[in-house]
């Protein structure tokens, strides 16, 4: 059954308008047209009833007579007339419906074949993605409204496509030519370390420090390289990936990091039918930034609940934290690059602010989308939805 909110949102369409506006036209059109036949109707009646024909074959004998007969007539011409408006009321009623019923269908036909054009702009610009702006409108026909905003449309996507296709091409540059100058300070900073005389204690602390420092940038830098990537349009045709079978592996991986912080691990992953399909190496980091997430942005003693499942044709991933009560409208700009919640709320200040930005880059690029949720009894909710594949369909991640 059709809501009164979804009835209000669609007679606000450019379609119901113009079948309105075309639908009171013809009406009017009818109104005016049976007006003027009305008119014409009682002129004709009143002109045929000047003269009665009766009048003239009866001869009344007195004047009496004469007047009684002019009576009768008029009576009986009164009583014609007001039959005749009658089935003329009636004739229009029901003509007036009629024209009514065929405006509204006259007006959607017209409406829609003036649409149709805009129809056919809008179904290809959705088809258009940031990952398929090479494609083009290309509208044919003579040069009038629709043309030129079709036309309009492809310079947009020209220019974003050169727009989007520079930014990939100098965070993929930039990433790659800092490295070499990362890989020089490296390995200056060993051979530093490596000679035979003894190594000040402060200098060593330093060495350490500088390393530290000259891995974190290399993250960062991979984080670019990765988000890059990511973006430049991940095609969702792929191998096919079990999330459960990722989840487990990563777990597996951090096993040593989880025990240091003593942190309980729920692992509900035993869904084998959340299978997606897509760039596996995508997929994979994707996973191990979520789980990453959960476990160094934790405190001691805490918990992480993980769980994958099929639902509504999806491939969903849910990974849970505890922790003090987060803000959502802070927990919502997660997913955009460098933006990080404090210490004091995440419990460590490690991190680039690339994790989940990378995360909700690889979801969008295979067809899917990240849900980040504050939860009401503290902590945080990461939700990743995919589109759900068969396990039949490739050979397990």
């Amino acid at each position: 059954m059709r809501t009164p909110r979804r009835l209000a949102m669609r007679a606000r369409t450019v379609r119901w308008r113009f079948t309105a506006l075309y639908g009171a036209m013809f009406l009017m059109s009818g109104v005016g047209l049976l007006v003027i036949n009305n008119l014409v109707g009682l002129w004709g009646t009143q002109s045929s009833h000047a003269v009665s024909p009766g009048a003239a074959q009866v001869q009344p004998a007195t004047f009496e007579a004469a007047m009684e007969l002019n009576r009768l007539l008029q009576a009986e011409l009164s009583q014609v007339r007001a039959a005749q408006s009658r089935q003329l009321l009636a004739g229009s009623i029901v003509a007036l419906a009629v024209m009514a019923v065929v405006s509204v269908a006259l007006g959607r036909i017209v409406a829609a074949r003036v649409l149709r054009p805009l129809r056919t702009i809008t179904a290809a610009t959705r088809r258009i993605s940031a990952d398929d702006l090479h494609t083009r409108l290309a509208v044919a026909g003579p040069a009038d409204e629709v043309k030129d905003l079709a036309d309009t449309i492809d310079g947009l996507l020209e220019r974003l496509e050169a727009s989007f296709t520079a930014q990939r091409r100098f965070v993929a540059n930039a990433s790659h030519e800092l490295r070499t100058p990362l890989t020089t300070m490296r390995a200056s900073l060993d051979v530093a370390m490596a000679k035979p005389e003894p190594v000040p204690a402060q200098t060593a602390a330093l060495a350490d420090r500088l390393r530290a420092e000259l891995d974190r940038v290399d993250r960062l830098l991979e984080g670019f390289l990765l988000l890059a990537r990511s973006r430049h349009g991940a095609s969702s045709d792929g191998t096919a990936f079990s999330l459960g079978h990722a989840v487990s592996a990563a777990l597996d991986a951090r096993a040593a990091d989880v025990s240091d912080k003593g942190l309980t691990v729920h692992d509900d992953t035993v869904d084998d039918h959340a299978w997606t399909r897509g760039n596996p190496t995508l997929l994979a980091r994707m996973i191990d930034n979520v789980i990453d997430n959960a476990v160094k942005h934790n405190h001691d003693g805490g918990w992480i609940r993980c769980a994958t499942r099929a639902e509504d044709q999806r491939a969903l991933l849910v990974v849970e934290t505890g922790g003090p009560v987060l803000d959502q409208g802070q927990v919502a700009l997660l997913a955009q690059p460098f933006q990080r919640l404090s210490a004091d709320r995440t419990g460590s200040d490690n991190g680039s602010g690339l994790g989940l930005s990378i995360v909700a880059a690889v979801a969008e690029a295979h067809g899917g989308g990240l849900d980040l949720r504050a939860r009401p009894e503290g902590g945080l909710r990461v939700a990743v939805s995919l589109p759900l594949t068969s396990a039949q369909a490739g050979v397990p991640a």
